[in-house]
């Protein structure tokens, strides 16, 4: 009897080890860093600092705006990539649009696959202040005064790298809202329009409440990656220019790699993480799901 309640541990074991050493470990040993500072070039001469390293964070100047465009990424993301990618997700499964589904979701599911050094160079060319193709679209629908510098102006750098993510990563959701809504009980909207509820009725009366735990599911995703996208900020504009398209993950990689401040680093790590905690726990109690 001992012994067959032992086998589901040997089963689950590896797993357990892998998280330790991989994700629980490393996590553990972020915080602890977060009160040290030490050369990177000689990590076993660690100096105890105390909060010194989450008041150098935040009393820099650059931290608010890292913050700020953050915040902006995450409100945009979920605007996008959970409400619009639901939105085309019912539409794709409308009867009026199944027939060319197929076509449709390879149609938004293709930039996914793309890589983002290919897409920082496509859209770096889309972006081209001189010769780029959406200030010539611009100026050839007589809107030339709206021309800009995108990735070069301050205040439009982190707005066009945005852009591009959600141009990117909305496919992913739109694919994962697909699979929700094809398990909905057709019956549901058959009652619907027995009741005489139009489209829009039946979409949020219908699809919306069945989809709620993917939706639970995506909002976590989309604002987890907001807080921790890299890729696209540091292709396309490398946190400037003078710091404004900075975000958390290009910021910490500054401290870390270029201004040599492990500690700092580690702080800003930690940030991010107590970020992301906050904002899961927040979700978890305003839309009470997640059971499922």
């Amino acid at each position: 009897m001992r012994r067959a309640r032992l086998v589901p541990v040997f089963y689950i074991a590896p797993a357990i080890l892998m998280l330790a050493l991989f994700v629980y470990y490393p996590l553990v040993q972020n915080i602890i860093n977060g009160f040290y500072e030490w050369n990177p070039f000689n990590p076993d001469a660690k100096t105890f600092v105390s909060f010194q390293n989450y008041i150098h964070l935040f009393t820099d100047p650059i931290f608010g705006t890292v913050l700020k465009n953050n915040l902006i990424y995450a409100v945009i993301s979920v605007i996008f990539q959970v409400g619009l990618g639901l939105v085309i997700a019912a539409i794709l499964e409308d009867k009026i649009f199944r027939r060319f589904s197929t076509i449709l979701r390879t149609t938004y599911f293709t930039p996914v696959l793309i890589s983002m050094t290919v897409i920082g160079i496509l859209f770096n060319f889309i972006y081209d202040p001189d010769n780029g193709m959406l200030n010539g679209f611009l100026k050839s629908i007589g809107l030339g005064h709206f021309a800009e510098g995108w990735l070069g102006n301050p205040k439009t750098a982190i707005f066009a790298v945005i852009a591009v993510s959600q141009w990117q990563s909305i496919g992913y959701t739109v694919m994962l809202y697909v699979l929700a809504v094809q398990k909905i009980p057709s019956e549901l909207y058959e009652a619907a329009t027995i009741d005489g509820a139009g489209k829009i009725r039946t979409f949020f009366s219908v699809t919306v409440p069945q989809v709620k735990e993917m939706t639970f599911v995506l909002l976590i995703y989309t604002i987890t990656g907001s807080f921790l996208v890299f890729s696209e900020v540091y292709v396309l504009t490398s946190g400037g220019p003078s710091n404004s398209s900075q975000v958390f993950s290009t910021y910490l990689y500054q401290k870390a790699f270029i201004d040599n401040q492990p500690g700092v680093a580690s702080a800003i790590a930690n940030v991010i993480l107590g970020i992301t905690l906050i904002i899961y726990f927040v979700q978890g109690k305003i839309l009470k799901t997640g059971e499922e």
